[in-house]
């Protein structure tokens, strides 16, 4: 029945599409094989990616200026401003654009590079320095604006060889592991318990009419989160901020090796040549 089927399809078909399909090739001759294809394929996209890559060029070609081209003058100059103001004792003036931030200027413009920027969003407090003794985050403080004021920097706490009583602290309680923001934490430090004894409240707080000389931990730790320890040198921290403001020594389970005891632990890692 098939053939019968092909036979009389054969016969609906006229004599010109007879003669069409004698000319057509065969099914092995239809198409083009996959790595022609491919290759074919690539070749057309590395193509249009050289046109389009020589549009590009074209038009840059076009923008370039010509030898007689007349330029605006720099717009960076427009922004510069005078800024006249005290670092750590002594009388700075600096010629600098105004949109540059404190940090910047103190790092870059007067090597002063105790201040750590950290985020620069003012997240961190690493970046904390006193200006007119309140702490600020001099990553988001233009440096224009402390015209004519105080700026104290980490560099500026110690009188000559004589550490500032926070900073003794600090390394008393080993209050920082990696050391970055230890500048933010320790000017922050400062400033807080100044803030204290001005009454200053805090959100931790209980009676904000009382003008409180002793902070608790919780208050501690409030004022100061706002500067942030990675390596979670916290207890150090809060011990050290205690000390300095009761002026007792805050309690604690480890104390640094005498010098018998630094002997001791040498001797025991020096090998006995007599062996």
């Amino acid at each position: 029945m098939a053939h019968d089927r092909d036979e009389t399809s054969m016969t609906d078909v006229n004599v010109d599409e007879e003669a069409l399909l004698k000319e057509m090739p065969t099914l092995t001759d239809v198409g083009q094989s996959r790595r022609t294809f491919l290759a074919q394929s690539i070749a057309g996209g590395l193509g249009v990616f050289a046109l389009d890559l020589l549009a590009h060029e074209e038009a840059l070609a076009a923008l370039s200026p010509s030898a007689d081209a007349v330029f605006a003058a720099d717009t960076a100059a427009e922004h510069l401003v005078t800024v006249a103001f005290n670092v750590n004792g002594t009388a700075k003036k600096l010629d600098i654009d105004a949109r540059v931030v404190l940090v910047d200027a103190l790092r870059e413009r007067l090597a002063l590079t105790g201040t750590k920027k950290g985020c620069d969003q003012g997240q961190c407090g690493a970046c904390t320095v006193l200006v007119d003794g309140r702490r600020v985050l001099s990553c988001l403080t233009l440096a224009a604006s402390v015209e004519g004021r105080q700026v104290t920097t980490i560099e500026g706490l110690a009188t000559g060889e004589k550490l500032h009583p926070m900073q003794a602290a600090f390394i008393k309680y080993d209050g920082f592991q990696c050391g970055y923001c230890t500048s933010g934490q320790i000017c922050s430090a400062v400033a807080l318990l100044d803030e204290a004894r001005r009454g200053d409240a805090s959100h931790a707080t209980e009676d904000v009419t009382v003008k409180q000389t002793q902070l608790t931990d919780d208050e501690i730790r409030e004022r100061m989160s706002g500067n942030i320890c990675r390596c979670g040198a916290y207890p150090g921290i809060l011990a050290a901020i205690k000390e300095v403001q009761s002026g007792t020594e805050t309690a604690r389970t480890w104390q640094f090796a005498d010098q018998q005891q630094l002997a001791r632990v040498r001797s025991r890692e020096t090998p006995d040549e007599t062996v």
